[in-house]
């Protein structure tokens, strides 16, 4: 294991499945490198609150913005630490779990993590709504316009993505990240894409 550290930041809405995906990935990355992660918000309803989106992915805004809030709201109320275990909770029963029901996801999220059930009240309050919008901004204009979640940013180097499916493992998840950030960290390096052909797997 190498002792330098990259010291990298994560932007994720819980409820993008693509964002869990590499938020996998980047968890088996910092359990073979030395990776100092710290987890933020940002919101795909903020995203594409000025866009031209269809009428059923417009509807499914407001469920994930309560993920959204109830992160925030534990990192200004409890500290930034909770963030990735609040995450890792929630993601855990909305991916793999495949659930849509919000009560529970949230309940259930809020014992795994230790915080009290009232707490869930956050998730429809706009008290932190600043503050997951700067998270989220600040997560944009690293990166520029066009892009979603996740954002992540490698010693100041920011991307979009990578949207990966299902998430590498061992030293496959290594080869991966050393190469997506030496890409990345080549200035003139703008984009590489391939049409998707498999959606999100979990196992």
């Amino acid at each position: 294991m190498s002792s330098h550290s990259d010291s990298v930041d994560f932007w994720f809405d819980p409820s993008c499945p693509w964002a869990w995906m590499t938020s996998r990935w980047l968890d088996e990355v910092a359990a073979q490198r030395t990776l100092d992660v710290t987890w933020h918000v940002m919101s795909l309803a903020v995203l594409n609150e000025d866009k031209d989106v269809s009428d059923d992915y417009r509807a499914f805004f407001p469920r994930a913005l309560r993920y959204t809030r109830l992160v925030t709201a534990a990192s200004e109320l409890h500290g930034p630490g909770l963030v990735k275990p609040l995450y890792d909770a929630l993601g855990t029963r909305i991916h793999p779990g495949g659930s849509t029901d919000a009560d529970a996801v949230i309940a259930g999220a809020l014992d795994e993590v230790g915080l009290p059930a009232d707490f869930a009240r956050y998730s429809e309050s706009d008290e932190f709504d600043a503050q997951m919008r700067a998270s989220h901004f600040d997560g944009i204009e690293r990166v520029g316009q066009d892009v979603g979640t996740p954002i992540i940013a490698v010693n100041g180097v920011a991307f979009f993505g990578p949207v990966i499916s299902p998430a590498p493992k061992g030293e496959e998840a290594v080869r991966l990240w050393d190469g997506v950030v030496a890409a990345a960290s080549y200035p003139g390096f703008f984009e590489l894409k391939r049409t998707r052909t498999v959606g999100p797997q979990f196992d």
